[in-house]
């Protein structure tokens, strides 16, 4: 046997080892993050939701939650939930392709995942809510309220990927995995490893300037991403973020809803002074609240605002400036993970995102 014959036999089981390696670590990720809510078939999609019903005292409208990329629905769940229990109807949900959530037919870009939620927004009789969008999620929830105005009673977006950005490119790891052959070989090999080793740092840099919570992994079942199915869709998701942009951001004017925009000045995941600055000019009427030394998690280190602007979008009375000046207040120290020492992911999107 000659040399190049041996070498194509010694990567070949390397890739094999790699691939097994890696269908053993993502059986271990669900065994340790089971799904949390129940399963429902819409729009040719299994997905996995949480429906909260409201309380007998509910003073809000039904509210739809729709995460970032490389998460779930525990991101969001988890921090805001508590704070809303008892005053509306919640829907929180794996978005196509994430989670525990199946990717089915036709969900490749944030109008056809709007049409997944809306189809499961009627599965429970929800004709209309406030759709609350983090990060890749803002994408999906403007995207749902261009396609679906009769269902859209208001929005919050948190740290929103909205808008066109300088380069049109993203993490490399996602591009990657977006080609043909080689992505599949990537994900179903290199990326379970590689993303573990990753995924603290990773996610330490997303939340800076503001603290990792201890917990925040577990918590919010972040190791899901790194099983191959789910991160190839993640990173389908992000890769066609820019084209659907700028298709979409030209339309924001035709949205006519009430509208508030939460931004950190200090994240690193986004372009803010082109995503939330964009959609405040863009959106007739919307308020944007800005955050001294925020990060791009508003859900989590913010809640409070978050519950505030989603107070005020349903038209009851919420003081947002007063709100955001404690959360600065909350938040004037905080250093952790220094700037300096996270890699700046703009290019978009970073994991959590």
């Amino acid at each position: 046997m000659n040399l190049a014959a041996v070498s194509i036999c010694f990567l070949l089981a390397v890739l094999l080892a790699l691939a097994g390696a890696s269908r053993i670590g993502a059986w271990l990720i669900e065994k340790r993050h089971p799904p949390v809510g129940k399963f429902a078939v819409v729009n040719a999609t299994r997905v996995h939701h949480v429906h909260v019903p409201a309380g007998p005292g509910a003073d809000l409208p039904p509210l739809v939650f729709i995460h970032g990329a490389s998460g779930n629905l525990l991101d969001q769940m988890v921090p805001v939930r508590p704070l809303l229990e008892e005053r509306a109807e919640m829907l929180f949900l794996d978005r196509p392709g994430h989670g525990w959530s199946g990717r089915g037919d036709g969900n490749a870009d944030p109008y056809q995942q709007s049409d997944t939620i809306a189809a499961l927004m009627d599965h429970y009789g929800m004709e209309r809510a406030i759709v609350i969008g983090h990060s890749f999620g803002g994408a999906v929830a403007a995207a749902f309220a261009l396609r679906h105005p009769d269902k859209t009673a208001g929005l919050v977006f948190l740290a929103a990927a909205t808008h066109p950005w300088p380069g049109a490119a993203t993490s490399w790891y996602y591009t990657l995995s977006s080609v043909p052959v080689i992505g599949r070989i990537f994900t179903e090999t290199l990326a379970w490893p590689g993303g573990r080793m990753r995924i603290a740092g990773a996610s330490a840099c997303v939340f800076a300037p503001n603290p990792l919570p201890e917990a925040y992994l577990d918590d919010a079942a972040i190791p899901l991403v790194l099983r191959p199915y789910s991160f190839r869709w993640n990173a389908a998701d992000v890769s066609g973020l820019y084209d659907h942009v700028v298709r979409a951001a030209p339309r924001y004017g035709e949205i006519a809803v009430p509208t508030v925009v939460i931004s950190g000045n200090r994240d690193t995941v986004v372009y803010e002074e082109i995503h939330s600055v964009g959609l405040a000019r863009d959106i007739p009427g919307a308020e944007l609240v800005w955050v001294d030394n925020l990060g791009h998690k508003p859900d989590w280190i913010a809640p409070d605002l978050v519950t505030a602007a989603i107070e005020k979008v349903a038209g009851r009375p919420a003081d947002l400036r007063l709100v955001a000046a404690a959360v600065e207040a909350r938040i004037a120290g905080d250093t952790f993970g220094p700037i300096e020492n996270c890699p700046d992911e703009k290019p978009e999107l970073s994991p959590a995102g």
